[in-house]
């Protein structure tokens, strides 16, 4: 028998569209002090910039939120959390919207901080039994969040919606395998999910924030072999879906079509593939993906700056 390459193979039906390289832009590892310098795993979650041009992430085993300043400078937000953490959004007026949990079992949370850290308040408490992992904020001031739980035996999981008071809590999709990512058009007018379980993407057509139109639900795309995990918009709506254990981000069109992809450079090597998320540099687009390697003790932000309109495949 011939030796098994590390790196993972590309579906047929993907191997030949457009692809950009991303370049290592930043790295961390379990004894980077922002970190807490103690050892143990490091897995990246959750990037996303506030108005301020600094990159936001978290780290999901130590539960804290990082910033990362455009001279790469990186500091702590957020280091006392004992509710767990999985991703951040930053709402318009600075907020960071935080969703997390430490053991699926005892249900997460939803809540918020000022940008310094401050000001904790709770809008999902632990006793609702949801599992939060990701969180899109509407042009209302409401939000969706995943409710990551179930399997493809118990279709437990689904996609909820809270209103601008924060308080209302509606069910917008349900009877989903560990629903994971999710991502509003720049419109708002759609809503993207992604299904970890069944490796399914959702395409929902919003009638108003919370309620999906008629005939709006639909499955755009089903990934091959993929642990497919966050969603990004671009501001031309194009769609960014991580692909975890793969170092590869998938880039679709507005409606669901497969157009591009991006390759982490190390995957090649086996290495640093736990791809869990991206985010979109507003103004030039480039690209900023999370990742870790395979024990866990090492991570990466690497940045892509995507070229053209994927009409043609890119040199890789």
């Amino acid at each position: 028998m011939g030796q098994v390459s590390p790196e993972p193979r590309i579906p047929p039906s993907e191997a030949d569209l457009p692809t950009f390289v991303a370049k290592p832009w930043f790295s961390l590892d379990d004894k980077t002090p922002a970190l807490g310098g103690k050892g143990g795993k490091v897995i990246l979650e959750g990037p996303a910039f506030d108005k301020q041009g600094n990159l936001l992430f978290v780290d999901c085993v130590t539960g804290r939120i990082l910033r990362l300043s455009p001279n790469r400078e990186l500091t702590t937000v957020l280091s006392d959390n004992p509710s767990g953490i999985a991703g951040i959004a930053i709402h318009p007026d600075g907020r960071i919207f935080v969703a997390g949990f430490t053991d699926p079992a005892d249900g997460g949370t939803v809540f918020t901080i000022k940008p310094d850290g401050s000001g904790k308040q709770v809008i999902i408490e632990p006793s609702a039994g949801y599992v939060p992992d990701d969180i899109a904020i509407d042009s209302e001031g409401g939000f969706y969040f995943s409710d990551m739980r179930g399997d493809t035996a118990e279709l437990t999981g689904g996609v909820l919606y809270v209103a601008p008071d924060m308080k209302t809590v509606t069910p917008l999709l349900t009877g989903m395998s560990l629903a994971n990512g999710v991502a509003l058009s720049p419109d708002h007018k759609i809503l993207w999910a992604t299904e970890t379980g069944r490796g399914i993407l959702h395409r929902i057509d919003l009638a108003t924030p919370g309620k999906i139109a008629p005939y709006g639900a639909t499955f755009a795309y089903h990934f091959t072999a993929a642990k497919v995990d966050s969603l990004r918009s671009d501001e031309r709506g194009n769609l960014y879906a991580a692909l975890y254990s793969e170092g590869r981000v998938l880039v679709f069109d507005p409606r669901g079509v497969p157009i591009g992809q991006i390759l982490i450079p190390d995957r090649e090597q086996g290495e640093f593939l736990g791809t869990t998320s991206m985010a979109i540099e507003p103004g030039s687009g480039a690209v900023y993906i999370v990742a870790h390697d395979r024990d866990g003790r090492r991570a990466r932000i690497y940045r892509a700056e995507l070229t053209g309109d994927f009409s043609k495949p890119a040199r890789r």
